[in-house]
């Protein structure tokens, strides 16, 4: 007689709103064995329980209300359908409810790689690496490297690399390295190097090196550099010795030949292209 095969249990991370409701109104348990009353085994949306797998994908299929509550949810693999940016089954055990932070740490716990689930916060000391991903926290000691994803938030001492994606943040201290994606926001510190892409700030202190994208801000202390794309501003600190104070020399790309895409450095009071 031939044996049976094993079932593989997954785990599904997912949210409802404080009364247990999903979307379309069917209401799940705090707790135990669930099934979806109008199941279809398709690859479009709908007709089934939806999350992440492994508390992984599309963070904006999860609430982002403050009274959402997060589950956890056992299920069989053989069962998934796999829609790209979440997942959808017919039943399965809800293991864990309660509230976000918690139900992060319970699917890490169960075996997710908790640099690829979203809110995760990581944490590494002097020389480690930390790996969030989307909107989660990774924060990483002198020389270490913090990685976060979209909407991130990467933090890495001195001489460190710090990496966030889309709209995220990313700090690195001094002679750091500070990288953050669109409209995100990259910076380092003294002689460090923070890069941000389309429409992103990017702000290095004394000798440091700021290179902005698109519609971007490049911020550069004493003695800096910074670079912007189209519609993009430059920003960079320097000394005047007659006045003996701190002055900043502002430009936008585009305007008085500042072009785009190049180094900047101030010379003599003025913005001055780096051969």
């Amino acid at each position: 007689m031939k044996k049976a095969k094993a079932q593989e249990t997954v785990y599904v991370l997912r949210t409802c709103d404080k009364d247990m409701k999903a979307y379309g109104g069917f209401v799940w348990p705090r707790s135990g064995p669930v099934c979806a009353p109008d199941w279809e085994k398709t690859t479009r949306c709908g007709n089934g329980l939806h999350g992440l797998m492994w508390g992984s994908g599309d963070v904006s299929r999860l609430s982002f209300a403050q009274d959402a509550v997060w589950m956890v949810v056992a299920v069989d693999k053989a069962t998934i359908v796999d829609l790209g940016d979440k997942v959808k089954f017919p039943s399965g055990e809800v293991v864990f409810c309660g509230d976000r932070p918690s139900a992060v740490a319970e699917i890490v716990a169960r075996g997710a790689d908790s640099s690829r689930v979203v809110y995760y916060t990581a944490t590494a000391g002097d020389g480690g690496t930390a790996t969030a991903g989307d909107r989660g926290t990774a924060t990483a000691g002198y020389r270490g490297t913090a990685t976060a994803g979209d909407r991130g938030t990467a933090t890495a001492g001195d001489g460190g690399t710090a990496t966030a994606g889309d709209g995220g943040t990313a700090t690195a201290g001094d002679g750091g390295t500070a990288t953050a994606g669109y409209r995100g926001t990259a910076t380092a510190g003294d002689r460090g190097t923070a890069t941000a892409g389309y429409g992103g700030t990017a702000t290095a202190g004394y000798g440091g090196t700021a290179t902005a994208g698109y519609g971007g801000t490049a911020t550069a202390g004493d003695g800096g550099t910074a670079t912007a794309g189209d519609g993009g501003t430059i920003a960079i600190l320097w000394w005047d010795n007659k006045r003996e104070k701190y002055r900043r020399a502002v430009a936008e790309v585009g305007e008085n030949g500042i072009e785009k895409n190049k180094p900047y450095f101030v010379k003599n009071g003025v913005l001055t292209v780096k051969q």
